[in-house]
């Protein structure tokens, strides 16, 4: 990796690295020029896919990958990708998607990250949206050591929607960054941030979310809320939710809180014969599975229901 000046990166000591401009720090065309892993996914005018497309990226010990993945949604095609992060031992999976929406395209994509937990996983997303387009996307963060999802989501026909939903579920000394950037440059947009984190142990986690509302972009509306849970005293969460609007006809809205659980509803069950790790779990299994419950696949939805289920068993050692 001699072609990055290591020694001019952020440290983890520095407060300012949870919000690094990845984009500046890694350009896309380094990315690319370093033996890139391409997959390319087109779908014509009108082209209507019924099966989901199920995608794995995977990486081994001593590894430095570049994958990229493009998918190209041309006017009214629909379709559904799943895309998968796993690996075996230390290595750094450094990934750029490109997403490109048609007129009337719609897009469904769950992004489900579970790396080796001694990896690195960083992923710059772009996102363009023509007019009428709606990308309803989902991402589960549950591996890797250190892992950034970065999104840059631009509007750019009147009355598209994106929608960026997740959960993060994360324990030991796990780092988990997601920065998203939706900008709206046209009327009559929607967008929609939605995310829920569980912390364990000595988790770090981060959420930096912003909306920008050009001054064109006149009856946008916009949503942003991250919540998450801590399930020990030792675990952290950063939030940094942001709103830069320059319209005058707008609904945007945005949201964070950060805290352990409430007490008083395990109180409730317990007095209904449930013992402390049973009301814990329902509790917080509640509180994902709102997130959880927007994905609209069944079987995927169903597949990522488990997954959080397993890891809240383990949390919670029942």
């Amino acid at each position: 990796m001699n072609f990055l000046e290591l020694k001019n990166l952020p440290t983890p000591k520095d407060e300012t690295w949870k919000y690094t401009n990845l984009g500046r720090t890694l350009p896309a065309n380094l990315v690319l020029a370093d033996k890139p892993q391409n997959i390319v996914i087109h779908k014509n005018r009108g082209q209507i896919c019924e099966q989901p497309e199920d995608i794995l990226f995977t990486a081994f010990e001593n590894q430095h990958t570049q994958p990229r993945l493009k998918i190209v949604l041309e006017d009214g095609a629909q379709a559904t990708m799943i895309e998968r992060h796993n690996g075996e031992g230390a290595y750094w999976k450094n990934m750029v998607t490109e997403i490109e929406l048609g007129q009337g395209a719609i897009l469904h994509h769950i992004r489900i990250q579970n790396d080796a937990p001694k990896a690195v996983n960083t992923n710059m997303v772009s996102l363009k949206a023509a007019r009428d387009a709606v990308y309803n996307g989902f991402a589960l963060n549950s591996g890797a050591k250190l892992s950034r999802h970065e999104i840059h989501a631009i509007i750019e026909g009147e009355n598209a929607e994106v929608s960026f939903n997740g959960v993060n579920l994360l324990n030991g000394e796990q780092h988990g960054d997601t920065t998203i950037l939706i900008e709206h440059q046209a009327p009559n947009g929607r967008s929609n941030q939605f995310y829920r984190s569980l912390l364990d142990d000595k988790a770090h986690g981060v959420f930096q979310g912003k909306v920008h509302v050009h001054q064109i972009a006149q009856k946008t509306d916009g949503y942003q809320l991250s919540n998450a849970l801590l399930l020990s005293p030792e675990a952290e969460m950063d939030t940094k939710p942001e709103l830069e609007i320059y319209a005058d006809d707008v609904k945007c809205s945005h949201g964070a809180t950060t805290g352990q659980l409430d007490e008083e509803p395990l109180f409730y069950l317990r007095q209904r014969g449930l013992n402390e790790a049973q009301g814990r779990f329902l509790i917080i299994q509640a509180f994902v599975d709102e997130v959880v419950d927007k994905i609209v696949d069944k079987k995927i939805r169903s597949e990522i229901l488990e997954v959080t289920q397993t890891w809240l068993h383990t949390a919670l050692k029942i």
